[in-house]
Protein backbone atom coordinates (compact mmCIF):
# COMPACT_ATOMS: atom_id res chain seq x y z
CA UNK A 1 0.00 0.00 0.00
CA UNK A 2 1.25 3.47 -0.81
CA UNK A 3 2.55 5.77 2.07
CA UNK A 4 -0.16 9.18 2.11
CA UNK A 5 2.67 11.56 2.09
CA UNK A 6 5.05 12.67 5.02
CA UNK A 7 8.33 10.95 4.97
CA UNK A 8 6.81 8.21 3.37
CA UNK A 9 8.17 6.00 6.09
CA UNK A 10 4.94 4.90 7.16
CA UNK A 11 2.73 2.52 4.67
CA UNK A 12 -0.95 2.43 4.67
CA UNK A 13 -0.55 6.50 6.74
CA UNK A 14 1.20 6.84 9.92
CA UNK A 15 -0.37 5.48 13.43
CA UNK A 16 -1.37 8.23 15.90
CA UNK A 17 -1.76 8.13 19.47
CA UNK A 18 -3.90 10.64 21.41
CA UNK A 19 -3.16 10.36 24.98
CA UNK A 20 -6.11 11.14 27.18
CA UNK A 21 -10.26 11.73 26.32
CA UNK A 22 -10.94 15.33 27.75
CA UNK A 23 -11.93 17.44 24.92
CA UNK A 24 -8.63 18.12 23.76
CA UNK A 25 -7.84 14.63 22.99
CA UNK A 26 -11.28 14.27 21.64
CA UNK A 27 -10.78 17.56 19.39
CA UNK A 28 -7.78 16.33 17.96
CA UNK A 29 -9.61 12.52 17.55
CA UNK A 30 -12.38 14.32 15.69
CA UNK A 31 -10.34 16.33 13.30
CA UNK A 32 -7.86 13.97 12.47
CA UNK A 33 -10.65 10.82 12.05
CA UNK A 34 -12.34 13.10 9.49
CA UNK A 35 -8.82 12.45 7.14
CA UNK A 36 -7.69 9.70 4.70
CA UNK A 37 -4.79 10.51 5.74
CA UNK A 38 -5.21 9.24 9.02
CA UNK A 39 -6.78 5.77 9.11
CA UNK A 40 -4.67 4.60 12.22
CA UNK A 41 -5.95 6.44 15.15
CA UNK A 42 -6.21 5.14 18.65
CA UNK A 43 -7.35 7.05 21.83
CA UNK A 44 -5.38 6.15 25.35
CA UNK A 45 -7.54 6.69 27.77
CA UNK A 46 -6.71 5.73 31.78
CA UNK A 47 -10.04 5.73 33.58
CA UNK A 48 -13.38 4.44 32.69
CA UNK A 49 -15.02 7.11 30.78
CA UNK A 50 -14.21 10.34 28.60
CA UNK A 51 -14.94 13.68 28.65
CA UNK A 52 -11.41 14.94 31.60
CA UNK A 53 -12.47 17.46 33.32
CA UNK A 54 -15.62 17.81 31.70
CA UNK A 55 -18.10 15.42 33.85
CA UNK A 56 -21.47 16.17 34.59
CA UNK A 57 -23.13 13.24 36.84
CA UNK A 58 -26.95 12.55 37.30
CA UNK A 59 -28.06 13.37 40.65
CA UNK A 60 -30.19 14.44 43.10
CA UNK A 61 -32.86 13.46 40.27
CA UNK A 62 -31.17 16.26 37.75
CA UNK A 63 -27.81 16.91 36.54
CA UNK A 64 -24.58 18.47 37.80
CA UNK A 65 -21.35 19.41 36.54
CA UNK A 66 -18.79 17.80 38.56
CA UNK A 67 -15.88 19.30 36.86
CA UNK A 68 -16.49 22.68 34.16
CA UNK A 69 -19.54 24.18 34.63
CA UNK A 70 -20.00 27.03 32.45
CA UNK A 71 -19.02 27.95 28.65
CA UNK A 72 -16.84 30.73 28.94
CA UNK A 73 -17.57 34.07 26.63
CA UNK A 74 -20.33 31.89 24.66
CA UNK A 75 -20.19 34.01 21.32
CA UNK A 76 -19.30 33.12 17.94
CA UNK A 77 -15.35 33.48 18.50
CA UNK A 78 -15.79 30.26 20.93
CA UNK A 79 -15.40 26.82 19.44
CA UNK A 80 -17.21 25.41 22.44
CA UNK A 81 -20.01 27.53 21.91
CA UNK A 82 -20.07 26.63 17.93
CA UNK A 83 -19.97 23.01 18.55
CA UNK A 84 -22.58 23.32 21.25
CA UNK A 85 -24.60 24.77 19.10
CA UNK A 86 -24.19 22.43 16.21
CA UNK A 87 -24.64 19.75 17.78
CA UNK A 88 -28.31 21.35 19.93
CA UNK A 89 -27.40 21.15 23.17
CA UNK A 90 -27.90 24.35 23.54
CA UNK A 91 -31.03 26.55 24.54
CA UNK A 92 -32.67 29.79 22.82
CA UNK A 93 -31.67 31.77 25.37
CA UNK A 94 -28.06 30.63 25.38
CA UNK A 95 -28.27 31.05 21.75
CA UNK A 96 -29.42 34.54 21.71
CA UNK A 97 -28.17 37.45 19.85
CA UNK A 98 -28.04 38.98 23.36
CA UNK A 99 -26.33 36.54 24.93
CA UNK A 100 -24.12 36.90 22.83
CA UNK A 101 -23.41 40.38 22.86
CA UNK A 102 -23.05 40.87 26.46
CA UNK A 103 -19.67 41.82 27.89
CA UNK A 104 -18.93 40.55 31.69
CA UNK A 105 -15.02 42.03 31.69
CA UNK A 106 -14.97 37.91 32.79
CA UNK A 107 -16.51 39.23 35.98
CA UNK A 108 -18.69 37.20 38.57
CA UNK A 109 -22.29 38.75 38.95
CA UNK A 110 -22.94 40.46 42.40
CA UNK A 111 -24.91 38.27 45.02
CA UNK A 112 -28.40 38.43 45.48
CA UNK A 113 -27.50 38.11 49.37
CA UNK A 114 -24.31 38.50 51.62
CA UNK A 115 -24.47 36.86 55.01
CA UNK A 116 -22.08 37.89 57.05
CA UNK A 117 -20.54 35.06 59.61
CA UNK A 118 -22.17 36.70 62.98
CA UNK A 119 -25.95 36.34 60.72
CA UNK A 120 -26.11 39.62 59.63
CA UNK A 121 -27.01 40.59 55.85
CA UNK A 122 -24.74 42.94 54.36
CA UNK A 123 -26.01 45.96 52.54
CA UNK A 124 -25.76 44.75 48.97
CA UNK A 125 -24.71 48.77 48.42
CA UNK A 126 -21.44 48.44 50.25
CA UNK A 127 -21.12 44.91 48.69
CA UNK A 128 -21.56 46.32 45.16
CA UNK A 129 -19.24 49.53 45.83
CA UNK A 130 -16.39 46.42 47.14
CA UNK A 131 -17.01 44.88 43.87
CA UNK A 132 -16.45 47.54 41.74
CA UNK A 133 -13.32 48.52 43.41
CA UNK A 134 -12.28 44.94 43.46
CA UNK A 135 -12.78 44.62 39.64
CA UNK A 136 -11.73 47.96 38.40
CA UNK A 137 -7.85 46.65 40.06
CA UNK A 138 -8.33 43.40 38.60
CA UNK A 139 -9.15 45.28 34.98
CA UNK A 140 -5.79 47.83 35.92
CA UNK A 141 -3.44 44.83 35.81
CA UNK A 142 -3.53 44.94 32.30
CA UNK A 143 -1.63 47.84 32.16
CA UNK A 144 1.38 46.03 32.97
CA UNK A 145 1.46 43.33 29.89
CA UNK A 146 3.70 45.43 27.78
CA UNK A 147 5.58 47.19 30.53
CA UNK A 148 9.39 46.29 31.22
CA UNK A 149 8.81 45.75 34.88
CA UNK A 150 6.40 45.27 37.62
CA UNK A 151 5.76 47.12 41.05
CA UNK A 152 5.84 43.76 42.31
CA UNK A 153 5.91 39.99 40.99
CA UNK A 154 1.59 38.99 42.02
CA UNK A 155 -1.89 39.74 41.22
CA UNK A 156 -1.83 39.85 44.90
CA UNK A 157 0.54 41.76 45.63
CA UNK A 158 -0.71 44.77 43.32
CA UNK A 159 -3.83 44.57 44.42
CA UNK A 160 -3.24 44.85 48.39
CA UNK A 161 -1.10 47.89 47.40
CA UNK A 162 -3.70 49.45 45.83
CA UNK A 163 -6.23 48.72 48.24
CA UNK A 164 -4.10 49.89 51.36
CA UNK A 165 -4.20 53.35 49.37
CA UNK A 166 -7.84 53.12 49.12
CA UNK A 167 -8.30 52.41 52.58
CA UNK A 168 -6.26 55.86 53.98
CA UNK A 169 -9.30 57.65 52.40
CA UNK A 170 -12.18 55.55 53.91
CA UNK A 171 -13.79 57.90 56.40
CA UNK A 172 -16.36 55.38 58.00
CA UNK A 173 -16.40 54.05 61.50
CA UNK A 174 -13.59 51.57 62.33
CA UNK A 175 -16.68 48.49 62.32
CA UNK A 176 -17.64 49.43 58.91
CA UNK A 177 -14.04 49.59 57.27
CA UNK A 178 -13.72 46.31 58.54
CA UNK A 179 -16.70 44.97 57.20
CA UNK A 180 -15.72 46.46 53.80
CA UNK A 181 -12.13 44.85 53.91
CA UNK A 182 -13.61 41.41 54.95
CA UNK A 183 -16.21 41.80 51.67
CA UNK A 184 -13.10 42.61 49.62
CA UNK A 185 -11.24 38.89 51.06
CA UNK A 186 -14.06 37.45 49.73
CA UNK A 187 -13.63 38.99 46.56
CA UNK A 188 -10.21 37.72 46.87
CA UNK A 189 -11.33 33.77 47.46
CA UNK A 190 -13.61 34.52 44.67
CA UNK A 191 -10.79 35.63 42.19
CA UNK A 192 -8.94 31.92 43.87
CA UNK A 193 -11.48 30.56 41.91
CA UNK A 194 -11.72 32.01 39.10
CA UNK A 195 -7.57 31.23 38.48
CA UNK A 196 -7.61 27.84 40.27
CA UNK A 197 -5.13 29.05 42.81
CA UNK A 198 -4.40 28.89 46.77
CA UNK A 199 -3.55 32.71 46.98
CA UNK A 200 -3.29 35.76 44.19
CA UNK A 201 0.32 35.85 45.55
CA UNK A 202 0.95 32.98 43.43
CA UNK A 203 -0.75 34.04 40.28
CA UNK A 204 1.86 36.61 38.35
CA UNK A 205 1.20 40.46 37.59
CA UNK A 206 3.24 40.67 34.34
CA UNK A 207 1.31 37.95 32.13
CA UNK A 208 -2.00 38.52 34.05
CA UNK A 209 -3.67 40.42 31.46
CA UNK A 210 -3.05 37.94 28.62
CA UNK A 211 -5.93 35.83 29.22
CA UNK A 212 -8.42 36.42 26.90
CA UNK A 213 -11.99 37.23 28.08
CA UNK A 214 -14.31 36.50 25.00
CA UNK A 215 -17.98 38.27 24.84
CA UNK A 216 -21.14 36.47 25.82
CA UNK A 217 -22.87 35.76 28.93
CA UNK A 218 -21.48 32.99 30.65
CA UNK A 219 -24.22 29.79 29.91
CA UNK A 220 -24.50 26.06 31.06
CA UNK A 221 -25.87 23.31 29.48
CA UNK A 222 -29.35 22.36 31.06
CA UNK A 223 -28.71 18.28 30.25
CA UNK A 224 -24.93 18.26 31.43
CA UNK A 225 -21.34 19.86 29.49
CA UNK A 226 -20.65 16.03 29.10
CA UNK A 227 -23.29 15.85 26.43
CA UNK A 228 -20.79 17.24 24.30
CA UNK A 229 -17.60 15.25 24.35
CA UNK A 230 -20.11 12.15 24.29
CA UNK A 231 -21.48 13.67 20.53
CA UNK A 232 -17.70 14.40 20.02
CA UNK A 233 -17.03 10.49 21.14
CA UNK A 234 -19.88 9.40 19.31
CA UNK A 235 -18.87 10.78 16.17
CA UNK A 236 -15.66 8.83 16.33
CA UNK A 237 -14.56 5.33 14.92
CA UNK A 238 -16.05 2.32 16.72
CA UNK A 239 -13.62 1.63 19.42
CA UNK A 240 -11.29 4.50 18.37
CA UNK A 241 -10.89 4.96 22.36
CA UNK A 242 -9.61 2.23 24.71
CA UNK A 243 -10.68 3.04 28.44
CA UNK A 244 -8.96 2.23 31.25
CA UNK A 245 -5.57 2.35 29.71
CA UNK A 246 -3.17 4.44 31.50
CA UNK A 247 -0.36 5.37 30.16
CA UNK A 248 3.23 4.66 32.20
CA UNK A 249 5.89 5.97 29.80
CA UNK A 250 6.53 7.40 26.16
CA UNK A 251 9.56 6.07 24.75
CA UNK A 252 10.44 8.42 21.59
CA UNK A 253 13.21 9.20 19.18
CA UNK A 254 13.98 5.11 18.59
CA UNK A 255 13.63 2.82 16.09
CA UNK A 256 11.02 0.49 17.89
CA UNK A 257 9.59 -2.76 15.87
CA UNK A 258 6.89 -4.46 16.35
CA UNK A 259 5.69 -8.10 15.92
CA UNK A 260 2.26 -7.21 14.21
CA UNK A 261 4.15 -4.72 11.75
CA UNK A 262 7.08 -6.61 10.56
CA UNK A 263 9.47 -4.77 8.66
CA UNK A 264 8.99 -1.51 9.96
CA UNK A 265 10.11 0.44 12.41
CA UNK A 266 8.55 3.63 14.98
CA UNK A 267 9.92 6.31 16.37
CA UNK A 268 7.79 6.37 19.38
CA UNK A 269 6.31 3.33 21.43
CA UNK A 270 4.10 4.14 24.27
CA UNK A 271 4.05 2.09 27.14
CA UNK A 272 1.07 1.26 29.39
CA UNK A 273 0.86 0.23 32.76
CA UNK A 274 -0.68 -3.11 32.57
CA UNK A 275 2.56 -3.69 30.17
CA UNK A 276 1.15 -3.38 26.54
CA UNK A 277 3.24 -1.40 24.20
CA UNK A 278 1.65 0.64 21.31
CA UNK A 279 3.67 1.59 18.37
CA UNK A 280 3.54 4.87 16.62
CA UNK A 281 4.69 7.55 14.26
CA UNK A 282 3.23 10.39 16.49
CA UNK A 283 1.65 10.77 19.67
CA UNK A 284 -0.67 13.42 20.82
CA UNK A 285 -0.47 14.16 24.76
CA UNK A 286 -3.45 15.79 26.00
CA UNK A 287 -3.13 15.06 29.85
CA UNK A 288 -3.83 17.61 32.55
CA UNK A 289 -0.39 19.55 34.09
CA UNK A 290 -1.33 18.20 37.59
CA UNK A 291 -0.41 14.69 36.20
CA UNK A 292 2.44 16.27 33.97
CA UNK A 293 3.70 17.80 37.19
CA UNK A 294 4.03 14.22 39.18
CA UNK A 295 5.36 11.74 36.28
CA UNK A 296 7.48 14.35 34.96
CA UNK A 297 10.67 11.75 35.97
CA UNK A 298 9.00 8.67 34.36
CA UNK A 299 6.47 9.65 31.27
CA UNK A 300 8.97 10.35 28.79
CA UNK A 301 12.05 8.23 27.97
CA UNK A 302 14.32 10.03 26.87
CA UNK A 303 13.62 12.63 30.15
CA UNK A 304 12.05 15.99 28.52
CA UNK A 305 14.56 18.59 27.34
CA UNK A 306 15.46 20.74 30.62
CA UNK A 307 13.67 23.98 28.97
CA UNK A 308 10.54 21.76 28.47
CA UNK A 309 10.39 20.02 31.86
CA UNK A 310 10.92 23.85 33.65
CA UNK A 311 8.09 24.59 32.38
CA UNK A 312 5.90 22.26 33.75
CA UNK A 313 7.46 23.04 36.76
CA UNK A 314 6.60 26.77 36.66
CA UNK A 315 3.55 26.64 35.38
CA UNK A 316 0.83 27.08 38.02
CA UNK A 317 -1.56 24.42 38.46
CA UNK A 318 -4.24 24.69 41.66
CA UNK A 319 -7.56 23.28 42.46
CA UNK A 320 -11.10 24.95 42.67
CA UNK A 321 -13.66 21.93 44.06
CA UNK A 322 -17.36 22.23 44.41
CA UNK A 323 -19.61 20.99 46.94
CA UNK A 324 -23.26 20.50 46.05
CA UNK A 325 -26.02 20.48 49.11
CA UNK A 326 -29.46 19.57 48.43
CA UNK A 327 -32.30 21.09 50.16
CA UNK A 328 -36.11 19.72 51.22
CA UNK A 329 -37.09 23.36 50.90
CA UNK A 330 -35.10 26.58 49.65
CA UNK A 331 -33.87 29.04 52.51
CA UNK A 332 -33.33 31.57 49.28
CA UNK A 333 -35.75 33.84 47.65
CA UNK A 334 -36.79 31.94 44.15
CA UNK A 335 -34.96 34.36 42.33
CA UNK A 336 -31.66 34.34 44.09
CA UNK A 337 -28.24 32.83 41.89
CA UNK A 338 -26.00 33.44 44.67
CA UNK A 339 -25.23 33.62 48.08
CA UNK A 340 -22.26 35.05 49.27
CA UNK A 341 -20.61 34.66 52.34
CA UNK A 342 -18.28 36.94 54.37
CA UNK A 343 -15.96 35.68 57.01
CA UNK A 344 -15.67 38.79 59.59
CA UNK A 345 -12.41 39.73 60.69
CA UNK A 346 -10.71 38.60 57.45
CA UNK A 347 -8.79 40.62 55.81
CA UNK A 348 -6.76 40.41 52.21
CA UNK A 349 -4.27 43.05 53.76
CA UNK A 350 -3.65 40.40 56.62
CA UNK A 351 -2.45 36.90 56.54
CA UNK A 352 -4.40 34.40 57.58
CA UNK A 353 -2.97 31.51 59.91
CA UNK A 354 -3.58 28.40 58.40
CA UNK A 355 -5.99 26.33 60.52
CA UNK A 356 -7.01 24.01 58.11
CA UNK A 357 -8.87 21.30 60.51
CA UNK A 358 -11.14 24.03 62.44
CA UNK A 359 -11.39 26.25 59.32
CA UNK A 360 -11.05 24.90 55.83
CA UNK A 361 -14.62 26.06 55.12
CA UNK A 362 -13.26 29.73 55.81
CA UNK A 363 -11.78 29.79 52.21
CA UNK A 364 -15.47 28.88 51.06
CA UNK A 365 -17.31 31.67 48.77
CA UNK A 366 -20.50 30.66 49.01
CA UNK A 367 -23.25 29.31 46.91
CA UNK A 368 -24.23 29.48 43.52
CA UNK A 369 -28.00 28.47 43.11
CA UNK A 370 -28.86 26.01 40.85
CA UNK A 371 -31.65 25.88 38.64
CA UNK A 372 -34.13 23.70 40.15
CA UNK A 373 -34.94 19.75 39.18
CA UNK A 374 -38.53 19.70 40.31
CA UNK A 375 -38.79 19.75 43.61
CA UNK A 376 -35.10 19.43 44.41
CA UNK A 377 -33.19 22.60 45.51
CA UNK A 378 -29.47 22.39 45.34
CA UNK A 379 -26.47 24.92 46.12
CA UNK A 380 -23.05 24.54 44.50
CA UNK A 381 -20.31 25.90 47.07
CA UNK A 382 -17.02 26.88 45.83
CA UNK A 383 -13.67 26.86 47.38
CA UNK A 384 -9.81 26.60 46.12
CA UNK A 385 -6.51 25.99 47.05
CA UNK A 386 -5.21 24.18 50.00
CA UNK A 387 -7.91 24.32 51.95
CA UNK A 388 -10.26 22.60 49.51
CA UNK A 389 -7.35 20.07 48.96
CA UNK A 390 -7.86 19.24 52.81
CA UNK A 391 -11.70 19.28 52.21
CA UNK A 392 -11.14 16.26 49.78
CA UNK A 393 -9.91 14.36 52.96
CA UNK A 394 -12.54 14.91 55.11
CA UNK A 395 -15.54 12.34 54.90
CA UNK A 396 -19.06 13.22 53.31
CA UNK A 397 -20.76 13.21 56.35
CA UNK A 398 -18.12 15.31 58.18
CA UNK A 399 -18.56 18.05 55.14
CA UNK A 400 -22.22 17.99 55.45
CA UNK A 401 -22.10 18.67 59.35
CA UNK A 402 -19.47 21.18 58.83
CA UNK A 403 -21.27 23.18 56.20
CA UNK A 404 -24.82 22.51 57.93
CA UNK A 405 -23.14 24.78 60.81
CA UNK A 406 -21.53 27.20 58.39
CA UNK A 407 -25.55 27.77 56.84
CA UNK A 408 -27.11 27.72 60.36
CA UNK A 409 -24.18 30.21 61.63
CA UNK A 410 -24.41 33.10 58.70
CA UNK A 411 -28.23 32.92 57.44
CA UNK A 412 -28.34 33.29 62.05
CA UNK A 413 -31.46 30.16 62.12
CA UNK A 414 -29.56 27.56 64.20
CA UNK A 415 -33.01 25.46 63.05
CA UNK A 416 -31.80 25.83 60.01
CA UNK A 417 -32.48 22.05 58.24
CA UNK A 418 -29.90 19.91 57.50
CA UNK A 419 -29.05 19.46 53.75
CA UNK A 420 -30.54 15.91 52.67
CA UNK A 421 -27.16 15.26 50.64
CA UNK A 422 -23.88 15.86 49.33
CA UNK A 423 -22.06 15.10 46.42
CA UNK A 424 -18.69 16.63 45.93
CA UNK A 425 -15.65 17.06 43.36
CA UNK A 426 -12.38 16.08 44.38
CA UNK A 427 -9.76 17.04 41.50
CA UNK A 428 -6.92 17.09 43.75
CA UNK A 429 -7.34 13.36 44.75
CA UNK A 430 -8.23 12.35 41.28
CA UNK A 431 -4.82 10.15 40.04
CA UNK A 432 -4.71 11.33 36.60
CA UNK A 433 -5.81 14.80 37.03
CA UNK A 434 -4.16 16.08 40.32
CA UNK A 435 -6.28 19.33 40.46
CA UNK A 436 -8.40 21.45 38.37
CA UNK A 437 -6.52 24.19 35.84
CA UNK A 438 -3.32 26.29 35.00
CA UNK A 439 -2.43 29.64 35.81
CA UNK A 440 0.41 31.83 34.91
CA UNK A 441 2.45 31.52 38.40
CA UNK A 442 4.64 33.98 39.91
CA UNK A 443 7.98 32.63 38.26
CA UNK A 444 6.49 31.78 34.77
CA UNK A 445 5.47 33.53 31.59
CA UNK A 446 3.01 33.41 28.44
CA UNK A 447 6.37 31.57 26.79
CA UNK A 448 6.07 28.67 29.17
CA UNK A 449 2.92 27.98 27.61
CA UNK A 450 4.17 28.44 24.23
CA UNK A 451 6.93 26.32 25.19
CA UNK A 452 4.82 23.61 26.51
CA UNK A 453 3.00 23.96 23.73
CA UNK A 454 6.20 22.47 21.59
CA UNK A 455 6.53 19.24 19.71
CA UNK A 456 9.06 17.55 20.12
CA UNK A 457 11.69 16.80 18.86
CA UNK A 458 12.50 20.31 19.29
CA UNK A 459 15.18 20.36 16.27
CA UNK A 460 12.53 18.93 13.76
CA UNK A 461 15.34 17.51 11.81
CA UNK A 462 14.79 13.64 13.12
CA UNK A 463 12.05 11.76 12.42
CA UNK A 464 9.38 15.21 12.89
CA UNK A 465 6.36 15.51 15.39
CA UNK A 466 6.86 12.32 17.24
CA UNK A 467 4.91 14.13 20.47
CA UNK A 468 2.71 16.78 20.60
CA UNK A 469 1.15 18.75 22.93
CA UNK A 470 -2.22 19.84 23.58
CA UNK A 471 -4.81 20.70 26.63
CA UNK A 472 -5.30 23.85 28.66
CA UNK A 473 -2.58 24.56 29.77
CA UNK A 474 -0.73 24.54 26.25
CA UNK A 475 -3.03 27.58 25.21
CA UNK A 476 -1.26 30.93 26.11
CA UNK A 477 -4.83 33.44 26.38
CA UNK A 478 -7.24 30.52 26.64
CA UNK A 479 -5.47 28.59 29.57
CA UNK A 480 -8.30 27.10 32.28
CA UNK A 481 -10.89 26.61 29.49
CA UNK A 482 -12.33 24.30 27.87
CA UNK A 483 -12.34 26.50 24.51
CA UNK A 484 -8.39 26.84 24.98
CA UNK A 485 -8.38 22.96 25.45
CA UNK A 486 -10.40 22.10 22.63
CA UNK A 487 -8.64 24.93 20.07
CA UNK A 488 -4.88 22.82 21.54
CA UNK A 489 -6.75 19.64 19.99
CA UNK A 490 -7.27 20.94 16.56
CA UNK A 491 -3.81 22.95 16.87
CA UNK A 492 -1.38 19.95 17.00
CA UNK A 493 -4.35 17.85 14.51
CA UNK A 494 -3.27 20.82 12.08
CA UNK A 495 -0.03 20.15 12.91
CA UNK A 496 -0.32 16.89 11.53
CA UNK A 497 -2.58 17.97 8.66
CA UNK A 498 0.41 20.11 7.83
CA UNK A 499 2.73 16.80 7.74
CA UNK A 500 0.78 14.56 5.90
CA UNK A 501 -1.77 16.39 3.81
CA UNK A 502 -0.18 19.72 3.59
CA UNK A 503 -3.40 20.32 0.31
CA UNK A 504 -5.93 19.27 2.55
CA UNK A 505 -5.66 21.42 5.68
CA UNK A 506 -8.95 22.70 7.07
CA UNK A 507 -9.84 26.38 7.32
CA UNK A 508 -8.62 26.90 11.26
CA UNK A 509 -11.81 29.28 12.60
CA UNK A 510 -10.83 32.83 13.39
CA UNK A 511 -10.11 33.59 16.72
Amino acid sequence: MESTGGDGKAPGGPRVLVVGSGIAGLGAAQRLCGHPAFPHLRVLEATARAGGRIRSERSFGGVVEVGAHWIHGPSRGNPVFQLAAEYGLLGEKELSEENQLVETGGHVGLPCVSYTSSGVRVNLQLVAEMATLFYGLIDQTREFLQAAETPVPSVGEFLRKEIRQHVAGWTEDEETKKLKLAVLNAFFNLECCVSGTHSMDLVALAPFGEYTVLPGLDCTFSKGYQGLTNCMMASLPEDTVVFEKPVKTIHWNGAFQEAAFPGETFPVSVECEDGDRFPAHHVIVTVPLGFLKEHLDTFFDPPLPAEKAEAIRKIGFGTNNKIFLEFEEPFWEPDCQLIQVVWEDTSPLEDPAPALRDAWFRKLIGFVVLPAFGSVHVLCGFIAGLESEFMETLSDEEVLLCLTQVLQRVTGNPRLPAPKSVLRSRWHSAPYTRGSYSYVAVGSTGDDLDLLAQPLPADGTDAQLQILFAGEATHRTFYSTTHGALLSGWREADRLLGLWAPQAQQPRPRL
